[in-house]
């Protein structure tokens, strides 16, 4: 059992480590961006790099308050399902109705990798690895297309 001292201190250095490593990449469109709080330019939809003992994730969130917004920016992704899975590899799960928080329903598409604890260090750079490709690739999906979702999101 690790300690929950030990636990914040590994998850401080995990995270400050990798901003680090991911300044040296520019987004798609040329422009420094913060990986790690991916700017997404609307409101409601985030991206969450997400790692626990078991599973290391990029999740990519629809909330918006309004349900009728967020099915219409729902079915959008669906009809980029291809572009997308083919820019960054196939989804994981594609979840209409994922969960609710705070009385809003949220769609996850999420991507991730199964088998690495991420309390083993020796895992962490396959963690990295991973999440990196991911983001850089997103990255290069959502420039292209974002601008769809701001429209659809006003």
């Amino acid at each position: 059992m690790i300690s929950k001292e030990k636990k914040k201190k590994h998850n401080t250095q995990f995270w400050t480590g990798f901003q680090k490593e991911m300044r040296k990449y520019k987004s798609s469109n040329g422009r420094g961006i913060s990986w790690i709080n991916y700017p997404t330019d609307v409101r409601d939809i985030y991206v969450r790099l997400e790692v626990s003992p078991k599973v290391a994730a990029l999740c990519f969130d629809i909330q918006p308050k309004d349900d009728g917004i967020r099915s219409l920016l729902w079915e959008q992704m669906t009809e980029l399902k291809v572009v997308m899975e083919n820019i960054i590899g196939p989804a994981t799960a594609w979840n209409e109705f994922d969960r609710e928080f705070a009385g809003r329903n949220i769609s996850r598409i999420h991507w991730e990798i199964k088998g690495l604890n991420f309390y083993d260090d020796s895992d962490l750079p396959k963690i990295k690895f991973f999440l990196k490709e991911k983001v850089i690739a997103f990255d290069k999906f959502y420039q292209e297309y974002k601008e769809i979702l701001i429209a659809l999101a006003e």
